[in-house]
């Protein structure tokens, strides 16, 4: 039998190290390339061709949810799990609305990953109720909930980073953007989130438990 070929991107190598254990118990599925830096996982995906890419949010050169838009540009129909330990209710609408085949919290159980990784690979979407509940609050109440829903994904990484204490020239070096593009970026945000300085993005970050998905 032709096992499905894998790739694993986590910043935490017990984690890899976990899940390679895991794939390796079973008959169907195959570990073929593993990294914690989200700038190599394009070029893995030319290399390997894989048939699920699992994903963390939170990795050591670059926010997951980037390398979710920019593998989704270049291998469309590459099912994408996001693997991660941030609750649905933080990232799973956003993962999906990005084009993530499924959300998994690291807490579920190992069973549930096996069974999270045949889903897509069947073609499907992998969603737990949890998340189901999610999406649909998500359609019946629009993007009202939260006011930074109404972010793009470029705007809700830069205001981010913000919070982080980053400047305008290291947010660009860091989403390989330019200081131009990053200041546009940071007046929209303050325009849609009524918000008047930096010190205004860092409070509302917080309170919104924006921060922690960045190290």
């Amino acid at each position: 039998m032709n096992r499905s070929k894998i790739i694993v991107v986590d910043d935490h190598d017990i984690i890899r190290q976990a899940v390679k254990c895991l794939v390796d118990m079973t008959d169907h599925l195959s570990i073929v390339a593993e990294t914690g830096e989200g700038g190599e996982v394009i070029a893995l995906c030319r290399e390997y061709i894989p048939d699920v890419l699992l994903l963390d949010i939170s990795l050591n050169n670059r926010d997951g949810l980037d390398v979710l838009m920019r593998v989704k540009k270049e291998f469309n129909h590459l099912p994408v799990l996001m693997f991660t330990g941030h609750e649905e209710s933080k990232y799973g609408v956003r993962s999906i609305q990005s084009g993530a085949a499924g959300y998994l919290n690291k807490r579920n159980s190992a069973t549930q990953l096996v069974t999270a990784i045949d889903c897509v690979l069947s073609g499907h979407k992998y969603i737990t109720p949890s998340m189901a509940q999610l999406l649909a609050n998500w359609v019946l109440v629009g993007k009202e909930e939260s006011a930074y829903e109404i972010l793009s994904d470029r705007e809700f990484q830069t205001l981010q980073l913000i919070s982080t204490g980053l400047s305008v020239s290291e947010i660009a070096e860091k989403l390989h953007l330019s200081v131009k593009t990053i200041s546009m970026y940071r007046g929209r945000i303050l325009e849609k989130l009524g918000l008047r300085h930096n010190g205004d993005l860092m409070r509302y970050a917080m309170d919104n438990s924006l921060v922690d998905s960045l190290k």
